[in-house]
Protein backbone atom coordinates (compact mmCIF):
# COMPACT_ATOMS: atom_id res chain seq x y z
CA UNK A 1 0.00 0.00 0.00
CA UNK A 2 1.41 3.41 -0.81
CA UNK A 3 0.20 6.06 1.91
CA UNK A 4 1.04 9.59 2.06
CA UNK A 5 0.76 10.81 5.62
CA UNK A 6 0.27 14.72 5.99
CA UNK A 7 1.04 15.46 9.60
CA UNK A 8 3.09 18.56 10.44
CA UNK A 9 4.35 16.72 14.07
CA UNK A 10 7.60 15.22 12.75
CA UNK A 11 7.65 13.35 16.66
CA UNK A 12 4.04 11.79 15.36
CA UNK A 13 5.67 11.07 12.13
CA UNK A 14 8.46 9.45 13.07
CA UNK A 15 6.51 6.70 15.46
CA UNK A 16 3.95 6.02 12.86
CA UNK A 17 6.50 5.00 10.14
CA UNK A 18 7.78 2.34 12.63
CA UNK A 19 4.29 0.99 12.40
CA UNK A 20 3.97 1.76 8.75
CA UNK A 21 7.33 -0.04 7.64
CA UNK A 22 6.51 -3.03 10.28
CA UNK A 23 3.44 -3.54 7.69
CA UNK A 24 5.51 -3.12 4.93
CA UNK A 25 3.55 0.03 3.60
CA UNK A 26 5.18 2.60 1.34
CA UNK A 27 4.68 5.64 3.23
CA UNK A 28 5.50 9.39 2.19
CA UNK A 29 5.23 12.56 4.80
CA UNK A 30 4.49 15.99 4.00
CA UNK A 31 4.44 18.72 6.83
CA UNK A 32 2.62 21.21 5.55
CA UNK A 33 -0.57 22.06 3.39
CA UNK A 34 1.17 23.72 0.52
CA UNK A 35 3.91 20.24 0.65
CA UNK A 36 1.06 18.21 0.78
CA UNK A 37 -0.73 18.88 -2.09
CA UNK A 38 1.83 19.15 -4.16
CA UNK A 39 3.30 15.75 -3.44
CA UNK A 40 -0.68 14.38 -4.13
CA UNK A 41 -0.44 16.23 -7.64
CA UNK A 42 2.56 14.41 -8.54
CA UNK A 43 0.94 11.69 -9.01
CA UNK A 44 -3.21 11.96 -7.89
CA UNK A 45 -3.83 8.18 -9.20
CA UNK A 46 -1.40 6.43 -7.32
CA UNK A 47 -2.06 6.59 -3.32
CA UNK A 48 -3.69 4.01 -1.81
CA UNK A 49 -4.51 5.91 1.48
CA UNK A 50 -4.41 9.42 3.00
CA UNK A 51 -4.23 10.64 6.26
CA UNK A 52 -4.52 14.24 7.49
CA UNK A 53 -3.73 16.39 10.10
CA UNK A 54 -6.55 19.09 10.07
CA UNK A 55 -3.94 21.91 11.49
CA UNK A 56 -1.50 22.45 9.43
CA UNK A 57 0.56 25.00 8.29
CA UNK A 58 0.17 27.71 5.10
CA UNK A 59 -2.44 25.50 4.22
CA UNK A 60 -5.05 23.91 6.39
CA UNK A 61 -6.25 19.89 6.12
CA UNK A 62 -9.85 21.26 4.82
CA UNK A 63 -8.68 23.14 2.40
CA UNK A 64 -5.70 20.31 1.47
CA UNK A 65 -8.99 17.48 1.65
CA UNK A 66 -11.10 20.01 -0.71
CA UNK A 67 -8.56 20.27 -2.90
CA UNK A 68 -7.39 16.18 -3.06
CA UNK A 69 -10.92 15.64 -3.44
CA UNK A 70 -11.18 17.71 -6.47
CA UNK A 71 -8.58 15.43 -8.65
CA UNK A 72 -9.69 12.16 -6.93
CA UNK A 73 -13.73 11.03 -5.02
CA UNK A 74 -12.23 7.86 -4.30
CA UNK A 75 -8.62 7.57 -2.60
CA UNK A 76 -9.62 6.79 0.92
CA UNK A 77 -9.12 9.74 3.65
CA UNK A 78 -8.42 9.90 7.38
CA UNK A 79 -8.49 13.26 9.24
CA UNK A 80 -6.01 13.16 12.09
CA UNK A 81 -6.88 16.06 14.68
CA UNK A 82 -7.20 17.44 18.23
CA UNK A 83 -10.15 19.03 17.66
CA UNK A 84 -13.34 17.15 19.16
CA UNK A 85 -16.20 19.39 18.23
CA UNK A 86 -19.36 18.37 15.96
CA UNK A 87 -18.91 20.88 13.74
CA UNK A 88 -15.17 20.29 13.03
CA UNK A 89 -15.82 16.53 12.36
CA UNK A 90 -18.80 17.45 10.69
CA UNK A 91 -17.08 19.26 8.28
CA UNK A 92 -14.30 17.12 7.90
CA UNK A 93 -16.81 14.38 6.50
CA UNK A 94 -18.05 17.05 4.34
CA UNK A 95 -14.95 18.04 2.71
CA UNK A 96 -14.82 14.05 1.62
CA UNK A 97 -12.77 12.60 5.02
CA UNK A 98 -13.82 8.86 4.88
CA UNK A 99 -12.83 8.54 8.84
CA UNK A 100 -11.84 10.94 11.76
CA UNK A 101 -9.09 9.92 14.78
CA UNK A 102 -9.14 12.18 17.18
CA UNK A 103 -5.80 13.02 19.02
CA UNK A 104 -4.16 11.69 20.75
CA UNK A 105 -4.88 8.41 19.26
CA UNK A 106 -2.97 5.05 19.85
CA UNK A 107 -0.46 3.90 17.13
CA UNK A 108 -2.21 0.40 16.82
CA UNK A 109 -5.73 2.05 16.44
CA UNK A 110 -4.67 4.00 13.58
CA UNK A 111 -2.90 1.14 11.92
CA UNK A 112 -6.44 -1.23 11.93
CA UNK A 113 -8.40 2.06 11.03
CA UNK A 114 -6.30 1.84 7.94
CA UNK A 115 -6.49 -1.93 7.17
CA UNK A 116 -10.33 -1.81 7.93
CA UNK A 117 -10.55 1.47 5.33
CA UNK A 118 -8.09 -0.05 2.96
CA UNK A 119 -10.36 -3.48 2.67
CA UNK A 120 -13.36 -1.34 2.17
CA UNK A 121 -11.65 0.33 -1.03
CA UNK A 122 -9.93 -2.90 -2.15
CA UNK A 123 -13.57 -4.48 -2.20
CA UNK A 124 -15.06 -1.33 -3.93
CA UNK A 125 -12.63 -1.28 -6.74
CA UNK A 126 -12.82 -5.07 -7.61
CA UNK A 127 -15.79 -3.88 -9.19
CA UNK A 128 -14.76 -0.64 -10.93
CA UNK A 129 -13.92 -2.32 -14.45
CA UNK A 130 -17.56 -1.72 -15.67
CA UNK A 131 -19.06 -4.38 -18.00
CA UNK A 132 -20.31 -3.48 -21.49
CA UNK A 133 -23.75 -1.76 -22.03
CA UNK A 134 -25.18 -5.10 -23.48
CA UNK A 135 -24.79 -6.68 -20.13
CA UNK A 136 -25.80 -3.94 -18.01
CA UNK A 137 -29.04 -2.94 -20.58
CA UNK A 138 -31.92 -3.50 -18.35
CA UNK A 139 -30.55 -4.56 -15.43
CA UNK A 140 -30.35 -3.42 -11.95
CA UNK A 141 -29.76 -4.96 -8.28
CA UNK A 142 -32.90 -2.76 -7.23
CA UNK A 143 -35.54 -1.19 -8.97
CA UNK A 144 -38.34 0.59 -7.78
CA UNK A 145 -40.92 2.58 -9.20
CA UNK A 146 -39.03 5.37 -9.17
CA UNK A 147 -35.74 4.49 -8.63
CA UNK A 148 -32.91 2.39 -10.01
CA UNK A 149 -29.63 0.92 -8.68
CA UNK A 150 -26.69 -0.74 -10.69
CA UNK A 151 -23.78 -2.15 -8.47
CA UNK A 152 -21.84 -3.50 -11.14
CA UNK A 153 -21.53 -0.03 -12.99
CA UNK A 154 -22.18 1.96 -9.83
CA UNK A 155 -24.57 4.21 -10.82
CA UNK A 156 -28.24 4.97 -9.08
CA UNK A 157 -31.11 7.29 -10.99
CA UNK A 158 -34.62 9.08 -9.58
CA UNK A 159 -37.24 8.84 -12.15
CA UNK A 160 -34.27 7.91 -14.90
CA UNK A 161 -32.08 11.00 -14.02
CA UNK A 162 -29.02 10.09 -12.54
CA UNK A 163 -27.75 10.97 -9.24
CA UNK A 164 -24.00 11.79 -9.85
CA UNK A 165 -20.59 12.51 -8.27
CA UNK A 166 -21.76 10.23 -5.45
CA UNK A 167 -18.38 9.03 -3.36
CA UNK A 168 -17.79 5.01 -2.72
CA UNK A 169 -19.77 5.63 1.44
CA UNK A 170 -22.07 7.75 -0.42
CA UNK A 171 -23.18 4.67 -2.95
CA UNK A 172 -23.09 2.17 -0.61
CA UNK A 173 -25.50 4.01 1.72
CA UNK A 174 -28.23 4.52 -0.77
CA UNK A 175 -27.50 1.23 -1.58
CA UNK A 176 -28.07 0.05 2.10
CA UNK A 177 -31.16 2.06 2.90
CA UNK A 178 -32.74 1.26 -0.65
CA UNK A 179 -32.75 -2.08 -0.73
CA UNK A 180 -35.13 -2.10 1.68
CA UNK A 181 -37.12 0.39 1.49
CA UNK A 182 -38.82 1.96 4.32
CA UNK A 183 -37.25 0.16 6.78
CA UNK A 184 -35.40 2.10 9.70
CA UNK A 185 -31.99 2.07 9.93
CA UNK A 186 -30.51 2.87 13.47
CA UNK A 187 -27.21 4.94 12.55
CA UNK A 188 -25.03 1.97 14.73
CA UNK A 189 -26.56 -0.49 11.92
CA UNK A 190 -25.97 1.61 9.30
CA UNK A 191 -22.01 2.18 10.72
CA UNK A 192 -22.12 -1.81 11.13
CA UNK A 193 -22.77 -2.18 7.76
CA UNK A 194 -21.71 0.59 5.05
CA UNK A 195 -18.36 1.06 6.97
CA UNK A 196 -18.07 -2.79 7.14
CA UNK A 197 -16.15 -2.70 10.40
CA UNK A 198 -16.11 -1.76 14.46
CA UNK A 199 -16.15 1.54 14.55
CA UNK A 200 -14.05 3.35 17.02
CA UNK A 201 -16.00 6.87 16.36
CA UNK A 202 -19.30 8.59 16.45
CA UNK A 203 -22.38 8.17 14.85
CA UNK A 204 -22.06 11.88 13.55
CA UNK A 205 -20.03 9.82 10.89
CA UNK A 206 -24.06 8.92 8.89
CA UNK A 207 -25.53 12.40 9.55
CA UNK A 208 -22.76 13.76 7.63
CA UNK A 209 -23.03 11.27 4.79
CA UNK A 210 -26.76 11.59 4.74
CA UNK A 211 -26.40 15.35 4.71
CA UNK A 212 -24.24 15.05 1.29
CA UNK A 213 -26.23 12.45 -0.36
CA UNK A 214 -29.33 14.54 0.25
CA UNK A 215 -27.62 17.39 -1.61
CA UNK A 216 -26.99 15.18 -4.41
CA UNK A 217 -30.20 13.32 -4.48
CA UNK A 218 -31.66 16.76 -4.64
CA UNK A 219 -30.10 17.62 -7.78
CA UNK A 220 -32.66 15.32 -9.97
CA UNK A 221 -35.76 15.22 -7.77
CA UNK A 222 -37.65 14.89 -4.99
CA UNK A 223 -35.96 13.77 -1.25
CA UNK A 224 -36.18 9.82 -0.82
CA UNK A 225 -33.86 9.54 2.35
CA UNK A 226 -36.61 9.95 5.22
CA UNK A 227 -35.57 10.97 8.84
CA UNK A 228 -37.07 8.97 11.48
CA UNK A 229 -36.43 11.16 14.61
CA UNK A 230 -34.98 9.67 17.48
CA UNK A 231 -33.91 6.24 15.38
CA UNK A 232 -32.17 6.78 11.92
CA UNK A 233 -32.76 7.19 8.70
CA UNK A 234 -35.14 5.42 5.62
CA UNK A 235 -35.50 4.92 2.29
CA UNK A 236 -39.12 6.04 0.91
CA UNK A 237 -40.04 7.10 -2.69
CA UNK A 238 -43.95 5.79 -2.16
CA UNK A 239 -45.04 9.42 -2.21
CA UNK A 240 -42.53 10.64 -5.21
CA UNK A 241 -45.67 11.26 -7.62
CA UNK A 242 -46.76 13.49 -4.85
CA UNK A 243 -43.67 15.90 -4.67
CA UNK A 244 -43.31 16.51 -8.24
Amino acid sequence: MKLLMIEDNKSVSEMMQMFFQKEGWDVTFAYDGIEAVDKFNESPDSWDMITLDLNLPKKDGMEVAKEIRAKSQTVPIIMLTARDSDSDQVLGFEMGADDYVTKPFSPITLVARIKALQRRAHTESEGDEKPTDEETKGTFDIETDHFKLNTSTREAYLDDKRISDLTPKEFDLLKTLAQKPRQVFSREQLLETVWNYEYYGDERTVDAHVKKLRQKIERVGPQVIQTVWGVGYKFDDSEVDNKK
